[in-house]
């Protein structure tokens, strides 16, 4: 897969056999065995070099956040799959939490809500596209957005049928997941070092990842945590901006890099 993406992006064979370096971002608890398998895939493009990077410390460059300064700063990246929260400093990781509660979840508890309510079957691409269109995290919203109507297929008689459903309702049910990464940002701030506590304090949490697009994620992890949330402007890019900067850079971020 990852050889006919490179394919696509670099039809011409020529410059497609002359990567110099290339560099990936991995999530901080990925094993040593996945980073060894990660680097033998990297390693058929022949390049003369491979780094990995953890994807929070690439998150935050992405963001325009200097992270070789001693000052601390807690990032929250909602990917799709996982959710990771670190507070980094000094071009490290300090403290970290990964947990599978992420923008895939949301997806799910969508999907078995409608079926289990309104004994109703939907795709996963529909309960993405519901999500997208009246997904919250706040019970009221000052901007209300339109219901939506899902379409699927009964499960009991068989026949496809559809069901309008609210803002509200999505609500209640991501409530569980969301309270999930709360607690994790919350155990995250805990075991943070007294002395980067307060640089927290003063910073605040930057948010990024697929899933902080979600409606009023920011307003209630702020309401939560009474701390200031930045929510980066364009979240699903930060990983892959950041990564684009150490590697026109690497020389500046050679600290970031594992070989």
């Amino acid at each position: 897969m990852l050889k006919a993406m490179v394919h696509k992006s670099f039809p011409n064979n020529s410059f497609f056999n002359r990567f110099d370096h290339i560099i990936s971002g991995v999530p901080y608890d990925t094993t040593e065995v996945e980073k060894r398998a990660l680097r033998d895939v990297l390693e058929q493009f022949s390049p003369q070099s491979v780094h990995l990077v953890y994807e929070p410390l690439a998150a935050a460059i992405g963001m325009g956040l200097d992270v070789q300064e001693p000052n601390g700063k807690c990032i929250v990246d909602m990917g799709g799959g996982i959710t990771e929260i670190a507070i980094v400093s000094l071009s490290g990781v300090v403290t970290h939490e990964s947990l599978r509660v992420a923008g895939d979840t949301f997806t799910e508890d969508i999907q078995e809500y409608i079926r289990r309510q309104y004994n109703l079957a939907i795709g996963f691409h529909m309960a993405e596209s519901a999500k997208i269109n009246v997904g919250s995290a706040l019970h009221e919203l000052t901007d209300v957005p339109d219901d939506f109507m899902v379409l699927g297929k009964n499960t009991i008689t068989g026949i496809p049928t559809a069901k309008q459903i609210t803002y509200t309702e999505i609500a209640q049910v991501l409530d569980r997941s969301i309270i999930k990464i709360e607690e994790a940002i919350t155990r995250v701030l805990e075991a943070s070092p007294p002395e980067l506590a307060s640089d927290i304090y003063e910073n605040g949490i930057y948010l990024t990842g697929g899933g902080s697009l979600l409606r009023g994620m920011k307003d209630r992890l702020q309401r939560k945590f009474d701390l200031i949330i930045h929510q980066d402007l364009e979240p699903l890019l930060s990983v892959s901006k950041g990564l684009g900067k150490i590697l026109g850079a690497s020389q500046k971020h050679k600290a970031l890099l594992m070989v």
